[in-house]
Order: structure tokens, then sequence, then C-alpha cells
């Protein structure tokens, strides 16, 4: 047996309402707009630590490459210190960019590619939060970098002496993981990063004309040996090791620094000279003054 429908169904299917079509764009552009207000931005809520000491260049990446229509800013306490646009023109760094503000005069570098900032010759002045914004057609992305200017204590300062011609190694007492990185620096020049599985090693010209191939690296400790010691390798060597991890995308570094004196061949001649004359010297005074007490004694023998 078939049932049919009452009657006020066939009505209510042919009924139809009145649609305002201005009405519905104006409701979903409210809609839109909403969620944008609601999800502003796309970037990462933790900050990326980085410690560095004064003197050093700090690079803060910004892990993306950009296009030429994205346009980066970058803010140090809310003072815009960096921009790139798509129009040349408007790019700027320091004091262009910040009202004449001096903190920055001619130590930042901008990547163009990435929008990455290099802060050189970095200043106790310089430790705070930095905010980059990337502004891409269709998002906006913030990251904060908070960086710490540590000089090295005194407890992480080591004396060592060498002769001319011996080998000689830095040990920074750790232990080097898959995710770390050991970055020596001889007189605040780079002269290796040791990380696994590859190093780099000396790219510097610098470096390469002061220690050729000297240099020999440890992967499980980070130590550094320098081969055959020369007297121009007296100097400050410093070690920052670095850990990071990708998922909390911060880096937490320790340093250590070897006050190294090599003393040359011809060091080691003069002192061995000066100790042969003083030696040569107190035995001549020696034979003088025994000497001259056995010429008063004869004299006293012979009044007698």
């Amino acid at each position: 047996m078939l049932m049919r429908r009452p009657p006020f169904f066939n009505k209510i299917t042919h009924l139809r309402f009145p649609v305002d079509k201005n009405q519905t764009m104006s409701s979903l552009f409210l809609i839109l707009l909403s969620i944008r207000f609601i999800l502003p931005c796309h970037g990462d809520s933790a900050a990326e630590t980085i410690l560095a000491k004064e003197g050093q260049s700090v690079n803060l990446d910004t892990g993306v490459e950009k296009t030429q229509q994205d346009r980066i800013r970058w803010y140090f306490k809310d003072t815009r210190i960096a921009q790139i646009n798509g129009d040349p023109s408007k790019t700027c760094t320091d004091v262009q960019c910040n009202e004449g503000n001096e903190n920055f005069r001619d130590r930042l570098k901008l990547d163009h590619q990435t929008g990455s900032l290099t802060i050189m010759n970095i200043r106790n002045t310089d430790a705070g939060d930095y905010q980059l914004k990337f502004y891409s057609s269709n998002s906006i992305s913030e990251k904060t970098f908070s960086v710490s200017i540590h000089g090295v204590p005194a407890a992480f300062k080591m004396d060592k002496s060498v002769k001319e011609g011996e080998s000689f190694t830095l040990d920074p007492s750790a232990r080097i993981n898959p995710n770390d990185m050991a970055t020596w620096f001889f007189n605040n020049t780079f002269i290796t990063k040791i990380t696994l599985p590859a190093n780099k090693i000396c790219t510097e010209d610098e470096c390469k004309e002061k220690f050729g191939d000297r240099l020999e690296v440890d992967h499980q400790t980070g130590s550094l040996t320098i081969t055959k010691a020369k007297t121009t390798d007296s100097g400050l060597y410093e070690v920052e090791i670095s850990s990071h991890s990708n998922r909390q995308r911060r880096s937490i570094s320790s340093m250590k620094s070897f006050n190294v004196n090599v003393i040359g061949s011809s060091s080691v001649l003069v002192a061995g000279i000066c100790v042969a004359f003083l030696l040569v010297s107190a035995l001549l005074g020696v034979i003088y003054f025994r000497h001259r007490r056995v010429i008063r004694e004869n004299r006293n023998s012979m009044l007698w």
C-alpha cells in the first residue's frame, strides 16, 4: 500500500524565498573577515633563543625563500631596523629605517634571497627580542629571536703554553650529538665548524694562510688539535657549542676560551743562555770570594 504525502508538504516544496544577492555577499565577506582576524598570521609562537659573544656576528635566519612580491620587516624592541620590499628603493637598514637611530649604524646586513638579518660586531646593547614580519601574497608570518650577549666567564677560560713545533689540543670537555655544532674562532676569525656528518674547516682566506692543513678536529668531543705549532699561533681561541632542536626551534650555546702562548725556539735558546750566564756568574762569584778568603788567611798566618 502506497502512502501519500499530506497536501501541505507539496505546498512547502514549491515554496520560493526571495534571495538578496548583496546581503549574501555581505554576509560571506563578514565571515571571511572574522576568520582573518581570528587567525591573523602563521608563525612560531615560541621565540628562538640565540646566545652570542660580544664582538661576534649573529645571523637571524628566516628559514624561507622570498619572492619578489614578498615584504619583510625586522623590528628591535618595536623599532623597525630593516626592511625589504618588492621595490628596491624601499629597502633599508639601520639609520635609513629607524629615523636616525645610530645603534646599528653600518652593522646590519640583509640577505635579499631569504630576508635573513646579520648583526655584525654585536654589542651588549643589542641584547633583546628581534621580531620578523614576513608578508606574502596570502598570509603574514611572524617570528621572534631572543638574543642574549655574554662574555666568557673566568671559569671557562684556560691558559696554555706550548713549545714551537709541538702539537697541542684544545678540548672543550663536551660531547657532540647529531644536532650539535662546535664552532671555533681564533682572535675573532672563524677557523672551523664541527658538525655531523660533515665539517667546515678553514674556509676563510686568512685562516688558510695562517693554519693551512695543520688543523685536526674530533667529531665526538668537538676538540681542536693544531700540529706543528708556530709562534703566530699564539692568541685567543674560542669555541661555541650549539644544540639545535627543530621542534622547539631554539638553540642553546655554551662557550669556552683558551689563551695559548707558543714559545719559540729562539726564546728557549735565549732563556737557556740567560740561565747559563747566571750559573757561570754565580760560580765565578763563589771562586772569587773563596780565593779572597784564602789570601786573607795566608796573610794572617804570616803575621803570627
